[in-house]
């Protein structure tokens, strides 16, 4: 029997992510995960906020190790992972009340991010948030010499990864009615970006 996969940094950052998802989501009633990994996340929130309809997603590789841990849990309120690749897949319009994603900006090429985050403009209903929980740089510098560290990783791993600036994500996010509301700091020098769609009429 395979086993689950898992991750050290899901287990690490959960709670604390928790704590601020109950707060951020507790009006939401239908949130996406995007790049949902290895399904610890969408378990662990999901059983946490039992009042979320919590859509997995991811590329179609990743789905099989999601499954597992969907299959074990048994939630009523976690969905199987829909396919998902920012450069091809299209999300559906004004449907969520919430998007999340955890870990994904760093890794994507910025051609990535900028579509993904045009995508959540679309996907969001208005009023909706999107969350972002990852490492940043603010007015062009790292928080910490870890995290410079860590952007240097990347950039010899895969030459299109790396640390991104909220200066940029924000412009982007403006372009489709998606308002920065709060930066949250996090443990482990992460940031928690908030953003709201904003809503058009009376």
């Amino acid at each position: 029997m395979n086993e689950k996969p898992f991750s050290a940094a899901c287990e690490r950052n959960q709670s604390y992510i928790l704590e601020q998802l109950k707060i951020i989501l507790a009006s939401a009633r239908n949130v996406l995960e995007i790049g949902t990994g290895t399904g610890q996340h969408a378990v662990f929130f999901a059983k946490a906020l039992p009042h979320i309809q919590w859509q997995t997603s991811d590329l179609d590789f990743m789905h099989q190790g999601i499954k597992r841990w969907l299959y074990e849990a048994n939630l009523p309120n976690v969905l199987s992972p829909i396919s998902l690749d920012v450069n091809k897949d299209t999300i559906l319009e004004n449907y969520y009340d919430g998007v999340f994603t955890a870990n994904t900006f760093h890794i994507m090429p910025m051609a990535s991010v900028e579509r993904c985050i045009k995508q959540v403009g679309h996907a969001l209903k208005e009023e909706g948030v999107f969350i972002i929980y990852g490492p940043f740089k603010f007015n062009g510098k790292f928080t910490s010499s870890s995290n410079t560290d860590f952007d240097a990783l990347l950039k010899s791993q895969q030459v299109h990864q790396g640390i991104r600036d909220f200066e940029v994500i924000d412009t982007i996010a403006h372009s489709v009615q998606l308002s920065h509301i709060q930066t949250i700091e996090m443990p482990a020098n992460n940031f928690m970006l908030i953003f709201n769609k904003v809503k058009t009429g009376d």
